[in-house]
């Protein structure tokens, strides 16, 4: 049984830290929008630290990190975006506090190295959403769907998927986020367990060779075989090659898992995209997967 956060109610306080890349512009937007659903935000030295790409030293972003974890007035800890360096801090933190007093953890992108870590090895469940960084380019929509997991409000996602899916039904707990970061997981403590669960899976900027890499890299650690469900996010912004791979990310996709089963749903709105839906990692999910019709409800 996964642990589930308090939800969050208007008054709480929130910590915002940047885990990895820096920021590169104001998140003041952010903020204020935040404070309309009745929190309290803190920002962490992180949010304003620069040391060459990164939002301060690692020793800086850990102990950031850490005083949140530690902190049991904050709420929850928001990544402020992604990047790269997360990764590089997981283990120099200490969970301790965080299990005793669970906390929410959200982002995505960078930050599913966090959110895979934390489900891996403390069965917590956190939200892979929109991060402050991103509210300005995101949808109300989207927006709105982070505010519904924070507070614990109700969430069911209904969409028409613009390619052919696999039809089916399935119920499972949802785990995933970012491919490329599941792959930098796999072999540590911080894999999550893939067997009978819900995966969903968004990227940026790969190749479509490398997307067929990586997911053939997971097929043949066995990752892909006892999935209940495959749910494919956005794989955007992938730039022409001289010469064509000759598949389309979903094509190459749905060639790997063809052998298998399970309902597999293409172009649900998460990932590096505006409309990016809030999912909750370690909940229990239902998706329905008709040719082009997908809903996806909570347990």
């Amino acid at each position: 049984m996964n642990i589930q956060p308090p939800y969050l109610k208007r008054g709480d306080k929130i910590a915002i830290v940047c885990p990895a890349y820096k920021l590169k512009k104001s998140i003041a937007p952010a903020i204020a929008l935040l404070e309309t659903w009745g929190l309290q935000v803190i920002q962490g030295k992180s949010i304003h630290a620069d040391h060459f790409q990164f939002a301060g030293d690692d020793e800086l972003r850990t102990a950031d990190f850490q005083r949140f974890l530690d902190d049991t007035a904050i709420k929850a800890i928001l990544a402020a975006r992604g990047g790269y360096g997360g990764i590089r801090i997981i283990d120099q933190l200490d969970f301790t506090g965080f299990h005793k007093n669970p906390k929410w953890i959200a982002g995505f992108s960078d930050t599913t190295a966090l959110l895979s870590h934390i489900q891996a090895v403390f069965h917590t469940q956190s939200i892979h959403g929109q991060m402050p960084a991103s509210f300005e380019a995101g949808t109300l929509l989207s927006l709105e769907t982070l505010r519904k997991a924070l507070f614990g409000e109700e969430l069911c996602y209904t969409y028409t998927s613009t390619a052919t899916n696999r039809p089916g039904k399935a119920e499972g707990v949802l785990i995933g986020g970012n491919l490329s970061m599941l792959v930098a997981m796999q072999g540590s403590v911080s894999e999550m367990d893939y067997a009978d669960k819900l995966l969903f899976l968004e990227d940026v900027g790969e190749h479509e060779y490398a997307i067929d890499r990586m997911l053939r890299m997971l097929k043949r650690g066995g990752k892909l075989a006892r999935l209940k469900g495959l749910i494919i996010g956005a794989f955007n912004e992938i730039e022409p090659q001289e010469i064509p791979f000759g598949q389309t990310p979903e094509e190459l996709i749905m060639d790997i898992v063809r052998e298998y089963d399970y309902p597999v749903c293409f172009n649900f709105p998460v990932g590096h995209i505006p409309d990016n839906h809030a999912l909750i990692i370690g909940s229990t999910a239902v998706i329905n997967v008709n040719d082009n019709e997908v809903t996806l409800s909570y347990q």
